[in-house]
């Protein structure tokens, strides 16, 4: 008797103990998805992948055997990022109408561990501004300063024992200050050699798309504005939306708007005649304004030499006098930064 009850005790605490799922339940909702019809989830080396469908009401719901860790989601346009572990029953909701930042929420196991990426990302937004890299020595440290006290409020905030956690976040953030101190300091360093006020470098007789010869004295008594560019770089044409809405909002006031492609034979083949068609092309299909000019050996070109000019795109200004005001000014898509130094020169 005593050997029966012992079996049906143990029984009975066998069928009450939890299943362990080998897999996550995701589910949610998508408000004004438009056209949007599906939901694709994948890690970070994008060795799993999966699409789920979204229903007409903008929900969805599917199970997925994952590794546990962050994965991204992408429906759409919309990008975020989500953590999953099997075993897990998991939601998330936003509406794609709006800013993915300030609609995203998570619900369900491990929900704090989803909210402390995407709330992690808008500190950063908040800190790691576009006008930054423009700010004094003092404001520029101060800056990390309080993003890191921010940073750690925020580690405080979530109910997350496993430590281990915040291990690479924590990575992460002090990688990204080392970028952008590197960064930084590159930048002072041109400023050094390239003081305010002091004699800007010149160029003579530069082609322009027009046929003619331009050179830098042509604009004595005008700001001048430029854009080292070139066709082959995307970071470069990505500003070019940005920099015509800049120069139609500025067109007849005292400030000259140039763009120097630096395009040479390397990048183009070993051709100089490409790289110049493949200028002119681009200028045209893009209905560039401003004065458009090519520099005669690229980068090797001697103002680009005496800028310190490495890396693109780059922007110059130079005022009235022929002196440098910036020589790493605000890029037109850095709207505040640029608008505010054209603003306290009175242009």
């Amino acid at each position: 008797m005593k050997r029966i009850l012992i079996l049906i005790f143990t029984l009975v605490i066998v069928s009450c103990k939890p299943e362990v799922k080998d897999y996550v339940t995701l589910s949610g909702k998508i408000d004004n998805k438009g056209p949007i019809t599906s939901l694709n989830i994948f890690n970070e080396g994008r060795t799993f992948n999966k699409t789920l469908t979204i229903n007409e009401d903008g929900t969805f719901s599917d199970t997925l055997k994952v590794d546990e860790g962050l994965h991204v989601f992408n429906a759409g346009n919309l990008y975020g990022t989500i953590y999953l572990k099997n075993n897990n029953v998991s939601s998330f909701s936003l509406d794609a109408e709006q800013p993915i930042s300030k609609t995203l929420k998570f619900s369900g196991d491990d929900a704090d561990k989803s909210n402390f990426f995407i709330e992690n990302i808008t500190l950063l937004e908040k800190h790691l501004t576009q006008d930054l890299m423009f700010k004094s020595e003092d404001e520029f440290n101060q800056t990390f300063t309080n993003l890191k006290e921010d940073y750690k409020q925020l580690k405080a905030s979530k109910n997350i024992a496993d430590s281990t956690f915040f291990k690479k976040p924590d990575e992460e953030l002090e990688k990204l200050k080392n970028l952008y101190t590197t960064h930084y300091n590159k930048q002072n360093a041109i400023l050094k050699v390239l003081p305010k006020g002091s004699p800007s470098p010149t160029f003579k007789n530069y082609e322009n798309y027009d046929g003619s010869k331009t050179s830098l004295s042509d604009f004595k008594g005008k700001y001048v504005y430029i854009d080292v560019w070139a066709t082959w770089c995307r970071p470069c044409t990505a500003e070019i939306p940005a920099l015509k809405k800049l120069e139609k909002e500025y067109h007849g006031k005292n400030i000259q708007f140039i763009s120097l492609s630096v395009d040479d034979d390397r990048t183009h083949g070993g051709s100089w005649d490409k790289a110049r068609k493949d200028w002119k092309t681009m200028v045209k299909d893009k209905q560039l304004s401003g004065v458009q000019l090519f520099a005669p050996k690229g980068f090797l070109s001697q103002f680009p030499q005496d800028y310190k000019i490495n890396s693109i795109p780059r922007f110059l200004l130079i005022d009235p006098n022929g002196n440098i005001v910036s020589p790493n000014a605000p890029r037109p898509s850095n709207n505040e930064a640029v608008r505010a130094l054209f603003t306290s020169l009175g242009i």
